[in-house]
């Protein structure tokens, strides 16, 4: 009789299973409810299938509906092999290529016989999915060698899969995953048991776009179809009014509607900002500096275009040169007929963080220990080589201003700098009606610098967070491993917006790699030179990315400290006007930012008018607010309006109009 094999469970307790026993006996085994919910498993630590066999005594997890985020990853990974065997069901010819899960649901590319598919498409593969998943049918994974992959997929004519299974190593386990006994597809898995442990009514096909093969621009153009699934009708439906909200909170469009600003060709991922937008931005700019200059940084300006030798120093070249806009360092005249730079170290660039610039201001001078810290900020502006593909409003641009600063200080200063910042975060974001989590993104595979000066790194960065109070659930402490910079471990900010979406914004790294590889030093207390530890942080990330962030946040309906136009002055009758730009007149008095509507039309048109453009105040005016010297106020999102005296009103939106900071 063969041994027994001994499986931990996470209650502590033990179960002799028999040779060959999978996590699915296991399930059985503790009960029939059990065995119904399970979905994969967890093995000494690795997700697997429910049928895997153990290979000898092990640790073990099932995992169910309750292990939302494992769950939800494998239900988007067989909603994407189910949409694969759907399209090849109905469009037969249709080569497949690849489908991975996303963040909110699934998508697959495909090479169609005959045409790119279209929106119309999809309700009939939506359809096919359906049957697919009603059927139940298995999921089966098998171990193929690489040869009989390419053997497999040129018979039946997958030139896109044949060409990625001649690609891969030698003698690597390669899995393939059979959907009954008529359809398969080469996957490392793991999968669910069945196609019937989706949801049927839990996914929707979203849209369809262009793909080229391998995101090569040269390669073949494929079709994308992209779904979202979640594990019930309930969570799609959720998922489903979270998109119409956002729709409707998109920045791109409330940024056209209140005339804040555009994109155009002419300047592909730079933004255009008309008055009203460049308002909001210079009252973010004159918060910061508020908030930077009571926090002792002083401000700096760096040029925009740097050497390439400086770049190659710092360690950007190697690791951005590709997203850098790079320009010869002299213009040859148009007659030369000769190469016209081919020297690195003739070339320029502009500059894509700000970092290595505030190092050479740093090192202008002897710097002792008593000068440190030493906290340089800037509103630095800086150029990135993003993909066309990948531009996106105000949210992903080329060219874009950070609220960036670097903070020069001695070892036994970095807990308290870095506290002090999550202190001056957690003020700020609070300003804006933001919560937040923390997460300490952690060393890379890729990076520079020893394994003793990163342990000492991200310490000090949790022991900061400890010390502010934050490194608690309330503030969604998580360690994140393999996520911090190449250079140095960094700490992150994910703001919730108003419909429950995140977004990271401010970071705080520490790093003694840069201050090393461009000879930044200062003299210690012994005489010595030593290195500073150089602490790169931001709060709003880029003002770009924050402005569009607090469009949607607020659905346009900014706060009136940041309205671009706090209140109007709108007339019911022309005899009023004189009185409206009395009442203007006295509100700008007042510093408010303030416009006056005199114009022929009914006061119910202007209401809406103004409403679109999300402005706070609209103050109503006819002939009896001029002869007792009140005005009607509407509130935007209020239904009544409010009679009151000319002064209450000016002390009301003065009142509002006053920045948190300053109250």
């Amino acid at each position: 009789m063969s041994e027994l094999l001994k499986i931990s469970l996470p209650d502590g307790s033990v179960r002799e299973m028999p040779q060959g026993s999978t996590p699915a006996d296991v399930a059985a085994a503790i009960g029939p409810g059990l065995a119904k919910a399970a979905l994969a498993a967890r093995i000494d630590g690795e997700l697997v299938d429910l049928s895997r066999p153990f290979s000898g005594d092990a640790s073990l997890a099932l995992i169910t509906s309750r292990d939302e985020a494992e769950a939800l990853d494998l239900a988007r990974h067989d909603y994407a092999h189910v949409l694969a065997e759907a399209v090849q069901a109905l469009f037969p010819r249709t080569q497949i290529t690849f489908g991975p899960s996303t963040d909110d649901g699934f998508y697959y590319d495909f090479a169609p016989a005959e045409r790119p598919f279209t929106e119309e498409d999809l309700p009939a593969i939506e359809a096919e999915m359906r049957r697919i998943i009603a059927a139940d049918k298995p999921l089966r994974r098998e171990v193929w060698s690489r040869e009989q992959l390419i053997s497999r997929w040129q018979q039946q004519g997958e030139r896109f899969k044949a060409e990625w299974a001649a690609e891969l190593p030698e003698g690597e386990e390669l899995t393939v995953y059979w959907s009954g006994d008529d359809w398969l597809d080469m996957c490392r898995g793991p999968h669910l048991p069945s196609t019937g442990k989706l949801d049927p009514a839990a996914f929707k096909l979203t849209r369809v776009s262009g793909a080229y093969w391998r995101g090569d621009q040269k390669n073949a153009m494929l079709s994308r179809i992209y779904g979202t699934g979640w594990l019930n009708k309930k969570q799609l439906d959720a998922h489903l009014t979270r998109l119409e909200e956002a729709a409707k909170r998109d920045h791109r469009k409330l940024g056209a509607e209140m005339d804040l600003f555009h994109l155009q060709q002419e300047a592909h991922g730079s933004v255009f900002w008309h008055p009203k937008g460049y308002k909001v931005w210079r009252e973010l700019e004159a918060y910061m500096r508020r908030a930077i200059d009571g926090a002792g940084y002083r401000e700096v300006k760096t040029p925009q275009v740097m050497d390439a030798r400086q770049w190659e120093q710092s360690g950007h070249w190697g690791k951005y040169r590709e997203n850098m806009f790079v320009i010869p360092d002299e213009v040859p005249n148009t007659e030369d007929e000769g190469p016209i730079v081919s020297n690195d170290a003739q070339w320029m660039a502009l500059k894509p963080m700000n970092c290595p610039a505030h190092v050479l201001i740093f090192r202008q001078g002897i710097k002792s220990y008593r000068d440190l810290p030493l906290r340089f900020y800037e509103n630095g502006c800086c150029h990135r080589n993003e993909p066309h593909g990948a531009l996106h409003g105000l949210m992903r641009v080329r060219q874009f201003t950070q609220d960036d600063a670097h903070i020069f200080c001695r070892e036994d200063q970095i807990v308290a700098e870095v506290r002090a910042f999550c202190e001056l975060a957690d003020r700020i974001y609070k300003d804006f009606g933001f919560t937040y989590a923390i997460k300490l993104a952690l060393r890379p595979e890729k990076r520079f610098g020893s394994d003793a000066q990163w342990d000492q790194a991200e310490a000090e960065l949790r022991n900061a967070v400890a010390e502010a109070g934050l490194a608690t659930p309330e503030y969604g402490w998580e360690e994140l491993p393999g996520e911090g910079a190449f250079y140095a471990p960094k700490l992150e900010w994910h703001l919730t917006d108003a419909i429950g979406r995140t977004w990271q914004v401010g970071t705080i790294q520490s790093d003694r790699v840069l201050p090393e590889r461009l000879d930044a030093s200062y003299v210690a207390e012994d005489g010595e030179r030593h290195r500073p530890v150089m602490l790169h942080r931001a709060i709003f990330g880029s003002y770009e990315r924050f402005i569009g962030i607090l469009i949607e946040h607020f659905a346009g309906k900014l706060p009136v400290w940041l309205a671009p136009v706090q209140a109007v002055v709108a007339t019911i009758v022309s005899d009023a006007d004189g009185y409206a730009q009395d009442v203007a007149a006295q509100l700008a008095a007042a510093g408010i930012r303030v416009e006056t509507d005199l114009r022929n039309e009914k006061i119910n048109y202007k209401v809406r008018e103004h409403s679109l453009q999300k402005v706070p105040h609209l103050l109503v005016v006819g002939k009896r607010e001029a002869d007792e010297g009140t005005v009607a106020i509407r509130t935007l999102g209020e239904e009544r309006q409010k009679f009151v005296p000319l002064a209450e009103a000016i002390a009301l939106l003065k009142a509002e109009a006053t920045p948190p900071d300053l109250r």
